[in-house]
């Protein structure tokens, strides 16, 4: 069996992250001691995160045990983080451009080949991509169905999420999860929050987790030259509708900046959520957006973004330490590893996962 103490050893060390990053770089992150939002307000990531948290939920013994596979899968298995491979870009960004970089990924056994050797908790893909090789594979690891896609086909481009599949289908394939995406802000995004919101419901009574990626869409949301897509404030809003829909886990996209509503003059805010509640740290930014899921009891999980090339690995490395200082679950990260050769996208998403396993990294 391999065990906790195994992977621990198994593991890179805290020098050897600091080398990756750079010690200014990685002083930063592993430095920063006074968050604006104190870590005893939080629910945190552990071992026993399911029975101390949801079992005081109204989800089913069925999706509790859906929650559990997702937690007790891969290298991370019993601690509570998530490392999570999302190859669903083959949709969302065209195949083409996807996996141009690495053609072997056109074939979706190797997107689920990548996830197991890579050591990851679950593999979230299409459901073509997980239908093909479900028979072979459902039951070696945990399935996230993406139910829902923005095709880039339909022109001019509009940011509309449309269903793929039925969740019955997820289902018989053996899923434990589905994934949904909700472009909050833009014109369409009543609509999807509505479906998505039923698709949750059906999830849930079927036994399967939910597990949203809460995303901001609008060209209003740019102005006078700063992207307010990656907003603290937007995005943590964008993650409270999320758990109001029963969410289950909530995938988001790294804080860059903040002040977006202000900047935009919309919605409403507090002078308080910038002042007491947030600060211009990474940590800070992405606690705010925690705190909008329940503060923790639901967890987040940071994306991985695009890939860079060479800075792949110190990059990804910084997010998962921010999102685990922060106290987030974990990372959900695709294309830093599938858009290269298959031994050094396991060699990145075993990476992350050390940042998860390695207990000097602590809750800021």
């Amino acid at each position: 069996m391999f065990t906790f103490a195994m992977q621990i050893e198994n593991s890179m060390n805290t020098q050897e992250i600091i080398e990756i990053l750079g010690e200014e770089r990685a002083e930063r992150i592993l430095g920063f001691d006074k968050p604006a939002i104190s870590k005893d307000r939080l629910y945190l990531p552990s071992g026993s995160f399911i029975d101390e948290v949801w079992k005081e939920s109204n989800r089913t013994n069925q999706v509790l045990g859906s929650l559990a596979a997702l937690h007790n899968h891969g290298r991370l298995a019993g601690t509570g983080y998530l490392s999570i491979l999302p190859v669903d870009q083959g949709i969302e960004h065209t195949a083409g451009a996807s996996f141009a970089p690495n053609p072997d990924y056109f074939d979706p056994e190797n997107i689920v080949k990548l996830a197991i050797e890579g050591g990851c908790n679950a593999v979230a893909s299409t459901y073509g991509v997980l239908a093909s090789v479900s028979r072979k594979y459902a039951h070696k690891i945990p399935f996230v169905v993406k139910v829902n896609h923005n095709e880039l086909m339909s022109y001019p481009n509009s940011y509309q999420q449309v269903m793929f599949g039925t969740i019955k289908d997820a289902w018989n394939m053996g899923a434990v999860a589905i994934g949904a995406t909700i472009y909050f802000g833009s014109e369409d995004s009543r609509r999807q929050i509505v479906e998505i919101a039923e698709a949750f419901e059906y999830a849930h009574e079927l036994g399967m987790a939910t597990i949203l990626w809460c995303y901001t869409r609008n060209d209003a949301f740019k102005k006078d030259g700063k992207d307010y897509h990656v907003a603290s404030d937007l995005t943590s809003q964008a993650n409270h509708i999320g758990v109001t829909i029963q969410a289950d886990i909530i995938k988001q996209k790294m804080p860059e900046n903040n002040g977006g509503f202000t900047a935009i003059n919309f919605a409403k805010s507090h002078p308080k959520m910038y002042s007491e509640l947030n600060s211009d740290h990474p940590i800070d930014l992405c606690r705010f957006q925690l705190a909008n899921c329940y503060m923790g009891r639901v967890g987040l999980i940071n994306s991985g973004g695009a890939s860079s090339g060479d800075s792949d690995l110190g990059e990804a490395i910084e997010t998962a330490m921010i999102n685990k200082r922060a106290g987030g679950t974990g990372l959900i990260l695709g294309r830093k590893a599938f858009q290269k050769d298959f031994q050094t996208g396991v060699e990145l998403l075993q990476a992350v996962q050390d940042v998860y396993l390695n207990q000097e990294i602590t809750i800021a």
